[in-house]
Parts: structure tokens; sequence; C-alpha cells
């Protein structure tokens, strides 16, 4: 049997005060932007530093009052379909960008429900490991945005809308009630009256705006065969909603799918049942994403930069850890790209 590997020795302040010839006060006053060290000594120190890899622990940096240099991100949803999901791919990619920029790490977890979110940010503001979160699937009873008001944890609401019964949080958000009314806009100028919505969670607050949206642009143009049926966002319930209205009495003309993965799902269903699309059945895809230039024929869908989203929600969260006041940006309204699989009401 081999023996158990030592841990690699961490550079410490003393190392950096031999290697720079200075005491190690001097180290903790160049390292920690204090008085009482000449800029040419500071700087020495800090180059020194770099060159032995040092960095400060999480554990001097909370005793010192300085933080964790961590921002906290949960997701309370069913974790096998993360993986495929191309949004929060993204989402976490422009978020990664500006955290990298600024040396400040992730801290993920993924939960059952929105209670055990709620815990996890007890747990991590008890123990402070996270300095903010973001916060991701606004809920329309959202216990979340009083419990981080109350313990007093910096946060960006991702996709939520202003809120003023709390103003200390930041929000970015995107108009959902806009794109969804641009997508009934132009289904219905194609000619299709029965039109079916393959949504998302129920409960969420961007799922709800969606679906209130369709139903009252349905309503304003007098559209009676036009619904909405949630799912958990899986190909597997994609492909089984869309098999069960096709197999209805009266089938949709249109189907619109709150995510790309599901949309591919209900094109494979769809053409398995003998539809054609577009001939006898219309597809929009409410995420645009690589996977939607992949099939045959490519997918219509609602388009916007999800990695700068991220970014966005990113800087609003180190702008509150700096000091600043809480916001509320909105970012542009996601674009319907028409491709293959929309065309004129064959019906």
């Amino acid at each position: 049997m081999s023996a158990k590997r030592s841990p690699a020795r961490r550079p410490t302040m003393k190392d950096i005060a031999q290697r720079a010839g200075v005491s190690e006060s001097a180290v903790s006053f160049a390292l920690n932007g204090r008085p009482g060290v000449s800029e040419v000594t500071r700087d020495r120190v800090r180059r020194v530093a770099e060159q032995l890899g040092w960095r400060p622990s999480t554990a001097a940096r909370q005793l010192s009052g300085e933080g964790s240099a961590t921002v906290g991100l949960v997701v309370a949803r069913p974790a096998d379909t993360l993986g495929v999901d191309s949004f929060f791919l993204q989402l976490i990619s422009g978020i990664q960008e500006v955290l990298a920029e600024r040396h400040l790490g992730l801290l993920f977890q993924v939960v059952e429900d929105v209670a055990d979110e709620c815990a996890v940010y007890r747990r991590w503001w008890a123990e402070h490991r996270v300095d903010g979160v973001l916060v991701v699937d606004p809920r329309t009873d959202d216990p979340r945005p009083g419990l981080l008001d109350e313990l007093g944890l910096p946060a960006v609401v991702i996709g939520g809308v202003p809120d003023a019964l709390h103003p200390g949080l930041s929000t970015v958000w995107a108009d959902d009630a806009g794109a969804m009314a641009s997508v009934v806009d132009q289904l219905h100028t194609l000619g299709h009256r029965r039109i079916v919505h393959i949504a998302g969670l129920p409960g969420l607050a961007h799922t709800e705006r969606r679906i209130r949206t369709l139903r009252a642009e349905a309503g304003r143009r007098g559209l009676a065969e036009v619904r909405s049926v949630p799912t958990d966002y899986s190909d597997a319930e994609g492909a089984a909603v869309t098999r069960r209205v096709l197999e209805s009495g009266t089938p949709p003309t249109a189907l619109v799918y709150d995510n790309d993965v599901m949309a591919l799902a209900g094109v494979a269903a769809a053409t398995e049942l003998g539809f054609s699309v577009p001939a006898d059945v219309s597809v929009v895809s409410w995420e645009d994403s690589a996977l939607c230039r992949m099939v045959k024929p490519w997918l219509s869908a609602l388009s916007r930069d999800t990695v700068e989203f991220g970014r966005t929600a990113a800087t609003e969260l180190t702008a509150l850890l700096d000091g600043g006041p809480a916001r509320t940006v909105q970012v542009p309204v996601p674009r319907l790209i028409e491709r293959d699989s929309t065309g004129p009401c064959g019906a």
C-alpha cells in the first residue's frame, strides 16, 4: 500500500516576510491595505506574495470581518433536469465571468424545495459561508426575499419583478409577458387559433406570467382553444404532454415550449405520431440554443443573451457587496427568431 500523501505546504506571511526582507507585521499591513509601511515596501511585499502564490485564508478573512470572498447560488429544481438545461449553464457561465474577475468563489447547491433552500440560507448566514446570494426561480408566494431581508444577506433576485416590500434586494428581470405576447401575435398572424403552451414548473413567477399573458392575449383575440399545461421542464414530460394534446379530438396547430429540451422532445413525439412540422403543427421554443439548430426543421425560438443576463446579475451583487444601493435592472425582451418550425396554419 502506498503511503498517505501529505498536503502541500501553503505559503505563509512568515515566508513572505523572509523573502521580502521585512517583518511579519509589515507584511500584514501591506497585504491588508493598512497604513504603516511605505508604498515601495507595499509593492515589494505584494510582488513576493504573488510569486509565492499566497492567498488569504477564508477563516482569516472571516475573523477579520472581511467576509468569505464567496457568493451562493441555490437551485430548488429536480436535479436530473438541470444537466440538460441550457439556460442555467449559460447563466452560470456569465455569473462566473464576473466573479472570477473579482476573485470571488461560487458556492452552488441543488435542493429539493424552497423550504430546504431557506434552510441553506440560514446555515450559510450562521456559518459566515457566503457574503451574498443570487436567487433564481422567484415564486408567486415566495418566502425567500423576506428571509434574506431578515438575515441582512445581500441578494439579487434573477427573473423577478420590482419588489416594493423588500427594497434592500436587487432585481434583474426580463419582460416575459412582452415576449409571450410577441409569440401569440406572430402565431395569430400565421392563422393559428388552437395554441397549447407546454409550460414549466407551476408556481414559478415567470411561468405564471407567461400563462396569464397567453390567456390575456387569447381573450383579446377571441381565441377559445388556447391553454397552458405545466410540466417539470424535462424532455420526458415535454414528449408526454405533446402526445396527449396531439391525440386529442381537436389537436392544436401550434405548440409553445418553455425550454429548448422540451421543444426537441416535442418535435420527435409529433413526428412519431405522423404530424409534420410545420405543415401540421408549428413549434416555438422559449429558449434559443445550439439544440434548436441541430434538429430538422430548425426551431423558431425566443432568443436572449443568457450569458449577459448572468453577468448583469453578478455585477449587481458585487455592487451590493461594495456598499452600493439595491437596484432593479431590466434586460432586453427576448426576441422571436423565426426559423423552419413555424408556418401558416394548415388546418
